[in-house]
């Protein structure tokens, strides 16, 4: 029965989503986009030149992405994520902040370029893995190992086996390797890397750069001096910071503010939560080291909409036209 109700509920989407692009070509949207007005954090991650979901479901080719920037520029007004949290809208448009996480060097590659041509201003939140002397977050490391790797292996005496959706899951529990290491320590974490990388040479690695890369130091400062890109954090290894005690968290906060700060000569004061999620004492332990901007995906608690350091962000899909896209943004949600 519940399979059935899934069929059907995703019939319904992609017919909503049909109609919605016919409109589109026939201009019933125009009048939608132009009459929008409120405001949206948009948060992006990796963009590619090809085949976006192939290892996961948050990049963009470089193609739609530039899509998105011209919709941008005829339908609504950008702004910098200082002024959104200054309020500087415009009352005749439709506002619109753009953020990418994680800090892949395609951001560096395609992004950074595409910005200073089309005037767009932009916030990259970098986490500092680069400090500790990887290239690569381990989340990214195996999503990798589960198009490459063997079909099982072996961790600390558990099995590990992918699934019908190439994802490592445990025999023990049907624990997935990936939700399980998010509570993990980094130490654990790059254990499981260190044993995933004997499948990932670099004759592997370097034909898909693109999805796994972390920018390096040079490219963090070069995108630093840029007039549309600003820098801020996303934690030192990628870790879900709500799921690690407390004096971890700052020590994670502090080495990964200090590390950005040191790096690009300015005061990094904004932080995106990794995975979205914190929790109360997470807020203020960041707020504490001085992040007077924590940005999350959806509020966790209900005084976060009366906390003026929060926001919300509204993640981009992949997965629909660029129609689809901008009308979900306008409206906050995507159908269901």
């Amino acid at each position: 029965m519940r399979k059935i109700q899934t069929i059907q509920s995703g019939l319904r989407q992609k017919w909503t989503y049909t109609i919605r692009d016919i409109k589109g070509i026939i201009g019933l949207n125009e009048k939608t986009f132009q009459r929008a007005r409120g405001a949206r954090i948009v948060v992006y991650h990796g963009i590619c030149t090809s085949n976006p979901t192939r290892f996961n479901s948050l990049f963009l080719t470089k193609k739609t992405f530039e899509q998105h920037l011209r919709f941008y520029k005829k339908y609504f007004h950008i702004v910098s994520l200082q002024d959104y949290y200054l309020q500087r809208f415009s009352n005749e448009r439709f506002n619109i902040c753009l953020t990418f996480d994680d800090g892949f060097a395609n951001n560096y590659k395609y992004v950074l370029p595409l910005i200073g041509a089309y005037g767009v201003p932009a916030t990259f939140f970098v986490t500092a893995i680069r400090d500790a002397g990887y290239e690569i977050l381990w989340n990214d490391c195996i999503a990798l190992a589960q198009k490459f790797g063997p079909r099982e292996f072996e961790f600390r005496k558990e099995l590990f086996i992918k699934n019908g959706h190439d994802a490592y899951v445990s025999l023990v529990g049907d624990r997935s390797l990936k939700e399980m290491l998010r509570g993990e320590g980094f130490t654990t974490k790059a254990d499981v890397m260190k044993k995933l990388e004997r499948w990932l040479p670099a004759s592997v690695k370097n034909r898909v750069t693109d999805f796994w890369m972390q920018m390096t130091l040079s490219q963090i400062q070069e995108l630093s001096r840029s007039r549309f890109a600003t820098i801020g954090c996303h934690s030192y290894y990628h870790n879900d910071l709500a799921r690690h005690r407390l004096e971890e968290v700052k020590t994670e906060l502090i080495h990964s503010k200090q590390f950005l700060e040191n790096a690009i000569q300015k005061e990094v004061d904004a932080l995106a939560f990794p995975y979205g999620s914190y929790s109360r004492e997470t807020v203020s332990v960041a707020k504490s080291l001085g992040f007077a901007k924590l940005l999350a995906v959806e509020f966790l608690f209900p005084e976060d909409q009366f906390d003026a350091a929060m926001l919300e962000r509204f993640i981009v899909n992949p997965y629909i036209s660029v129609n689809n896209q901008m009308l979900a943004t306008v409206h906050g949600k995507y159908c269901s």
